[in-house]
């Protein structure tokens, strides 16, 4: 993790591609991915008890509060920097967290974590256009295969009616932000550190969905396995895993680090088949296998 005393403003960027990923780094992309996977499950146990309204502000209040017991998150930021972190806040966690739960009424959890895949399509077109460079042939054609891998799974899904296609509207209405977000979050990263920016990101986002989570409050019941379940989102769904992605991103650049979407696929289609006993179909499974391959081209590319 970069310290608070890194490179000038001027000099973070988007880091230079080399070849394949390194053992140690193929672990770092797969441990968000694993841990976002989960996230799905939680947010369908928890919408047993509470509204969709309040469950994104829960989980940020607690991804704030995780964050809060690390010395380095408290590390002072300069004030003129806090815009950028606040517009990072909005559109890395307040507006798409805020879709997943609303979508997940409407969308399986399975269906709706495995059109994450989608996420590197939209980091790769926003980096190319901010930094003015094209992506290599190899990470064009594995973005593109992971893209056909979300169409696959997308499709069985759009058929169930409106109500279903208004869920994946949602997802996919999320995903651009993420676009957005993983490239806002490089240069943070690198002058200031994950832990500082994210913290304050948290904080900032926490400001923005509470009115949401207020009016939610009237709707909502308790039960504890739904606040298990929130735990779990909050501490590492929406604090650990977000910091360090926003470390990944400053080390192998956003495109490689949103990667990491691709493993949540896998693990919310295992968590929703065989804990939650919900229904896949056949092409979605097709999907899922052909955006892990989208996964692999992608992060063996140079950019």
């Amino acid at each position: 993790m970069t310290s608070p005393a890194a490179a000038p403003a001027s000099a973070a960027a988007e880091p230079a591609q080399r070849g394949s990923l390194t053992p140690v780094e193929w672990a770092r992309l797969f441990a968000p991915g694993v841990v976002w996977g989960t996230s799905f499950f939680f947010i369908a146990e928890a919408l047993d008890a509470f509204s969709p309204a309040l469950i994104t502000p829960m989980r940020i209040l607690l991804g704030f509060a995780t964050l809060a017991c690390f010395r380095a998150a408290r590390a002072p930021l300069p004030r003129e920097v806090l815009p950028k972190v606040a517009l990072l806040g909005f559109v890395w966690m307040a507006f798409p967290l805020s879709m997943f739960p609303f979508a997940e009424e409407r969308v399986s959890s399975s269906v709706t974590g495995m059109l994450n895949g989608a996420t590197p399509l939209f980091v790769a077109i926003v980096a190319s256009i901010i930094h003015r460079r094209v992506p290599s042939r190899g990470m064009t054609t594995g973005l593109l295969v992971g893209l056909v891998g979300v169409a696959l799974i997308s499709v069985p899904t759009l058929g169930e009616g409106s109500s279903s296609g208004w869920g994946v509207a949602m997802i996919m209405a999320a995903l651009v932000f993420y676009g957005f977000a993983l490239n806002l979050a490089v240069p943070l990263q690198q002058q200031y550190g994950a832990l500082p920016v994210m913290w304050r990101a948290q904080a900032f986002a926490l400001l923005f969905t509470t009115p949401l989570g207020v009016y939610g409050l009237g709707d909502s019941t308790f039960a504890w396995h739904s606040m298990f379940a929130m735990l779990g989102l909050g501490a590492f769904g929406t604090a650990l895993a977000y910091v360090l992605v926003a470390d990944n991103a400053g080390r192998i650049g956003s495109t490689r680090a949103s990667v990491t979407t691709y493993i949540i696929p896998v693990v919310a289609l295992a968590l929703g088949v065989v804990i939650l006993d919900e229904s896949v179909a056949a092409l979605a499974l097709v999907g899922c296998a052909v955006a892990l391959l989208g996964a692999y081209l992608a992060g063996r590319s140079r950019h």
